[in-house]
């Protein structure tokens, strides 16, 4: 999956056979926004496009555009798992937030 960045959203890239183009899909908000483009210039434009749209159509219907996810998240987890993780954060000299981002980020890179 690619991936395309524009004001702080971002999208959701893929090639669709069917249609014969690339297609897209703003992520990371509840509002269903597509857009497609025949090559990566269309598609960077028909992306850039939505955006501004969906932002002009937020302000015109006197509604907050949602906003990709903010960075903050809370869990629930086993309190064994939570001890445990504390513990190896600690050992490796890092707060529980530094230490769950990176074993995130591993695993994310692993997919």
């Amino acid at each position: 999956m690619n991936v395309m960045n524009y004001m702080g959203y971002s999208a959701r890239i893929e090639y669709s056979d069917d249609e014969g183009c690339f297609v897209g899909r703003l992520a990371g908000i509840r509002d269903v926004i597509g857009f497609h483009g025949e090559s990566v210039v269309e598609l960077k434009s028909a992306f850039e496009a939505a955006v501004e749209d969906y932002l002009a159509t937020c302000k015109k219907l006197k509604r907050t555009p949602q906003r990709p996810y903010s960075g903050k998240m809370m869990l629930r987890i086993d309190p064994g798992i939570h001890a445990k993780a504390a513990m190896l954060a600690e050992a490796e000299g890092k707060s529980l937030n530094a230490w769950a981002q990176d074993a995130l980020s591993r695993a994310i890179a692993a997919h």
